[in-house]
């Protein structure tokens, strides 16, 4: 690079205008390169760490989600079943009970986390799961017995459906099978 100025200037005299023309700008350009690769490296490690911290966090709340959700789908299935149990004076209290043994659960908070944050193969599992819980609450609702012919296919249902939901959560997860469902 040349650097052109009057040779009778003041500046000239007192730094040397050929000293100035002749400069390496070799180290100059080395640090500058240097520092930018050193930034750009900065920055692309912290995206990756980002990333990461990113993932690991929905992977977290992905877990508590499920972990809420199938806790209260068991919890609606033992609350229900033990109303069935119980005595009730008439069919509208029966049916009242059983659907207030639900409700009390979270369940349908639950159920509205997994929609939000699960995988739709997730969701969709969870759904059949849910469905399959409400099936038993109506027949109980109308007076199934608890241990009934009519009982047992609705039970195997929601066995199934649970197992299946399970299976994909854990995959989900990044835990392999448990092998015995």
């Amino acid at each position: 690079m040349v650097v052109l100025c009057g040779r009778g200037s003041p500046w000239c005299r007192r730094t040397g205008c050929a000293k100035l023309r002749h400069m390496d700008w070799t180290p100059l350009l080395s640090t500058l390169s240097g520092a930018v690769i050193g930034i750009a490296a900065t920055l692309i490690a912290d995206r990756n760490r980002w990333r990461r911290e990113e993932a690991r966090h929905a992977l977290e709340t992905r877990r508590e989600v499920y972990t809420e959700y199938v806790s209260a789908l068991k919890a609606a299935g033992e609350e229900i079943r033990a109303v069935a149990l119980g005595d009730h004076m008439s069919e509208s209290a029966r049916d009242a009970a059983v659907r207030e043994a639900v409700r009390g659960t979270g369940i349908y908070t639950a159920s509205e986390r997994l929609w939000l944050v699960g995988p739709p193969q997730v969701v969709e599992a969870g759904n059949e799961a849910f469905h399959s819980m409400r099936a038993l609450r109506d027949a109980y609702a109308r007076g199934v017995a608890v241990g009934s012919a009519a009982d047992a296919p609705l039970i195997e249902r929601r066995r199934e459906a649970m197992a299946r939901m399970r299976r994909l959560m854990r995959e989900d997860l990044g835990v392999g099978p448990l092998g015995i469902e």
